[in-house]
């Protein structure tokens, strides 16, 4: 595929001598400066405008794992979940409020009919539930494709309405484990340099599960050179759309702060389906899952937050949501030193 254009290199050239010559002393802004010099060049202005319009969307799927020991919860917190994301309880839900941050969940691939939810909830359903990746794949291409391209259809409406910013976020009781097996897949990685506890898991449910993980990657092969045959092996509608709605952002030029390991896998394979998309990302925060630290170096970002958080739902991003907005004000209205002397 084509690559994607990457933000202004010019915008941010512009962006960082006027960092250098604001009423600071050099390198004092630290990490939050070098955030203004990227949300500039993805805005392709200097000063950046304010990061006023956020929107976050909730990929909700099962995955067949679930059903195999590799997760401390059963598949029926995810329906419940979706739920409570429509009710405005979770906590994703409560970060979003304090942050004006818009959220939208959809299902993919809930294992569940949601009766009595909105119909926009599962207006892109693909599926009920995943297979169980290490022992048959979790999709079929079609399948892969569809998910794919509602990803891309669902940003396209996100940026439709306005968003400045997106966030990728994820529910579905197991999903560590593909979201591990896809790092793994991706990088050429271990089943044991990817997998971690989840949702809190002990070491003989850690143990099964990168078993779990070695033998999903030893069945998928070398199908996992090709980033929709590594969706429809190891990954599942859910993680697939949200690949296919990062991959769309970035080709849009709109630029998306990473959550946990589930969106970062995500980002992975984005970058995968639309080459340049890591451009476009930032990372939200620092998951426990080692998956995700592999993978975020492997695209060269770094988290802005280190929090101990794995609770997904797009919380960790929607945490960082303020130092985005923070470092863009700076930039965009302190002074310069020219100005004061």
């Amino acid at each position: 595929m084509p690559a994607v254009t990457p933000p202004s290199s010019a915008a941010r050239d512009e962006a960082a001598t006027r960092l250098a010559g604001l009423a600071t002393p050099a390198g004092a802004l630290g990490r939050l400066g070098d955030l203004a010099v990227w949300v500039a060049a993805t805005q392709g202005r200097v000063p950046p405008e304010p990061v006023e319009r956020v929107r976050a969307v909730i990929f909700a799927g099962d995955h067949g794992v679930a059903d195999h020991g590799v997760s401390a919860y059963p598949k029926a917190v995810t329906p419940a979940m979706v739920r409570t994301f429509l009710t405005g309880r979770a906590g994703v839900s409560v970060l979003a409020a304090q942050h004006a941050v818009t959220v939208r969940v959809l299902d993919l691939g809930v294992d569940d009919d949601l009766e009595g939810v909105p119909a926009d909830v599962q207006r892109h359903k693909v599926r009920r539930g995943s297979g169980a990746i290490h022992l048959e794949d979790a999709l079929t291409t079609d399948e892969t494709l569809a998910a794919i391209a509602a990803g891309r259809s669902v940003a396209a409406d996100e940026i439709a309405a306005g968003a400045q910013l997106l966030i990728s976020g994820d529910m579905g009781i197991g999903n560590t484990t593909p979201a591990a097996a896809l790092v793994a897949a991706s990088l050429g990685l271990t089943a044991e340099a990817v997998t971690g506890r989840g949702t809190g898991i002990g070491d003989a449910a850690l143990d099964h599960k990168t078993a779990v993980v070695r033998q999903a990657l030893a069945r998928a092969g070398e199908r996992v050179a090709d980033p929709v045959d590594t969706l429809t092996s190891l990954g599942s509608a859910d993680i697939a759309a949200s690949a296919g709605f990062l991959a769309g952002a970035a080709e849009a030029g709109v630029p998306v702060l990473l959550d946990g390991v589930v969106a970062v896998a995500a980002a992975l394979l984005a970058d995968r389906l639309a080459p340049g998309a890591a451009a476009w990302f930032a990372a939200g925060h620092r998951s426990p899952e080692p998956a995700q630290g592999l993978a975020l170096a492997s695209m060269g970002l770094q988290p802005l937050l280190d929090l101990g958080l794995r609770l997904g739902e797009g919380s960790g991003a929607l945490a960082a949501v303020p130092l985005v907005r923070s470092a863009a004000l700076l930039l965009a209205d302190t002074a310069l030193l020219s100005e004061i002397l």
